[in-house]
């Protein structure tokens, strides 16, 4: 096992994507380590050609996935579009691993992101010493991708200024990326790409200009509408988070999972499962990737504080914590819920007594 946290994904499925490329014959763009078609068996399971199992790593509509590959195989750039929790960055991840080979070249865009992080700055040492030059220029991963025709992804696009977002359009549109200090520019190599990630929901978010919306094909990635199918993407990734943090994972996680879920969508929708009761709804998304979060903190302290016993005396403060993001308005949601639907369910009534403890 890697004493790194966490790799990424072309080392972690590093067999899957070997298997893969061998038996792989058909077209490939320019660049491409993959050709479209394994690219997407890569992201949705299946097997390779010499019977390598391929695990999923995305539970959802294919077309989805072909719509974001079709993309990518041509000159457009590619925006994921979703609420907070929908694997925008996981796909991103995959699909740059799958199509490149390397899914580094990342930017993770904040308030604070500035023009020369996306780019290129200076190294002032040598700026000073011999001026403008090449060896003094300190290339961004948006450089380096066009320079090796890989893939540049863009985390939270919409983090950024919109200064700053229209950076991209001399980028998108001509490929290319000038140079005005040493009076030259970056011509894009083949292979070269962009997958940005997006989402409108959260606050602090800045509006794309209709400039650069015009230069992205964009994919919504939506949350999943089935309970099981949710029931099976969380379980799954749960249990992949657990052996990378060599957590034991009890027996029940799954029927855990069912109960935490339950709360998350009836909360999320504004109704009841059943559709009879009509619920307030809080200001967080409680998303698929807020379930799993949950799951994984409940899976330590089952694992450090309570024996290895899974349960909802551990799950409900991280529960509580994913439900509250406002002390107030949140607060009286949650507490209204409680005394609404949980209290009636005898299967809940621990979760019920729990939470009305902590709230």
């Amino acid at each position: 096992m890697s004493e790194k946290l966490r790799l990424p994904a072309e080392e972690t499925y590093a067999a899957e994507l070997a298997a893969l490329k061998a038996g792989d014959t058909a077209p490939k763009p320019v660049g491409w380590s993959l050709s479209p078609q394994a690219v997407v068996t890569y992201l949705l399971g299946g097997k390779a050609a010499d019977g390598t199992e391929i695990s999923p790593k995305y539970v959802g509509q294919r077309r989805l996935i072909e719509t974001a590959v079709a993309t990518l195989a041509t000159d457009r750039a590619l925006l994921l579009l979703g609420v907070p929790g929908t694997a925008k960055s996981w796909v991103s991840e995959h699909l740059a691993a799958a199509v490149s080979g390397d899914s580094t070249m990342v930017i993770q865009c904040t308030a604070g992101t500035d023009e020369n992080q996306v780019r290129y700055s200076w190294n002032y040492a040598e700026l000073l010493a011999k001026g403008p030059s090449r060896e003094a220029l300190v290339p961004t991963p948006l450089f380096r991708a066009m320079e090796t025709g890989k893939t540049c992804r863009l985390e939270e696009l919409t983090r950024m200024g919109s200064d700053v977002q229209d950076t991209l359009i001399t980028v998108l549109s001509e490929k290319m990326l000038p140079i005005p200090e040493l009076n030259t520019a970056v011509y894009a190599t083949r292979g070269f790409n962009v997958i940005a990630t997006a989402n409108d929901r959260d606050k602090g978010v800045n509006e794309l200009s209709a400039a650069l919306k015009r230069r992205f094909n964009v994919v919504v990635l939506p949350l999943p509408d089935d309970m099981d199918e949710e029931i099976a993407i969380v379980t799954k990734r749960v249990g992949e988070m657990a052996a990378s943090l060599d957590l034991p994972a009890p027996k029940n996680v799954q029927e855990e999972v069912a109960r935490v879920l339950a709360i998350f969508r009836e909360l999320r929708q504004g109704e009841t499962l059943d559709g009879k009761t009509t619920l307030k709804s809080p200001s967080g998304t409680l998303s698929t990737a807020e379930a799993i979060a949950v799951m994984v903190g409940g899976l330590s302290h089952a694992a450090f504080f309570a024996g290895g016993d899974l349960s909802a005396e551990g799950l409900a403060p991280t529960v509580m914590g994913a439900i509250i993001k406002d002390p107030v308005q949140d607060k009286a949601i949650l507490e209204e819920y409680l005394e609404t639907v949980l209290k009636g369910r005898r299967d809940f009534a621990d979760y019920y007594s729990e939470l009305t403890d902590l709230v």
